[in-house]
């Protein structure tokens, strides 16, 4: 009986520090580099890895460089090439990072949570420092997490002459959006 009831409170202790934990293989990564001068660098991907901690408040994501979809392929591949992203070096972005003030956001109650997210984007082997305004929903027990942030191109060592020509955005505006 005694070897029954520690076995049941073992698996009860691990399903619930693994539901604190929620992850994702479908979050959304917008890039827009858009201009008045062009409106087609504008990409999606759909196929972003997340993960969101409830209880450290940690937020991980980690897209393919190259599932970016433009709907202009000469852009998707200068995106791709080795002046740009060379995604052949340096296949993923990462972000990794932290809710500040955690406590505020009730994943066990229905509501619109807003919180700072601070951490560090690594773009083409590059890492910076990252922190933006996140907006969390909480619906039926489901988290859907949103934030907006721009980058500025040169800090991770991305440059040429469509930017120069003001063809594509130095500082593009990039969106996550993530479903827990």
């Amino acid at each position: 009986m005694k070897k029954t009831v520690f076995i049941l409170s073992l698996v009860l202790s691990v399903a619930s520090v693994s539901a604190q934990k929620a992850t994702t293989t479908t979050a959304v990564v917008t890039f827009d580099a858009t201009t008045p001068k062009d409106a087609l660098p504008k990409a999606e991907n759909k196929t972003v890895i997340g993960s969101l901690d409830k209880t450290t408040g940690a937020v991980v994501f980690e897209a393919a460089v190259n599932n970016f979809a433009f709907t202009n392929a000469m852009i998707q591949d200068h995106f791709n090439g080795e002046k740009w992203l060379n995604s052949t070096a340096f296949p993923k972005f990462t972000f990794s990072g932290k809710i500040d003030k955690l406590n505020k956001i009730k994943f066990t109650k229905d509501g619109t949570y807003k919180a700072t997210v601070a951490g560090t984007l690594t773009v083409k082997g590059t890492a910076k420092p990252v922190t933006t305004e996140a907006t969390f929903v909480v619906a039926n027990g489901k988290v859907n997490t949103s934030a907006s942030f721009s980058i500025k191109l040169a800090d991770y060592g991305i440059s040429g002459q469509a930017i120069d020509a003001g063809k594509v955005a130095t500082d593009p505006k990039i969106t996550v959006s993530a479903d827990f």
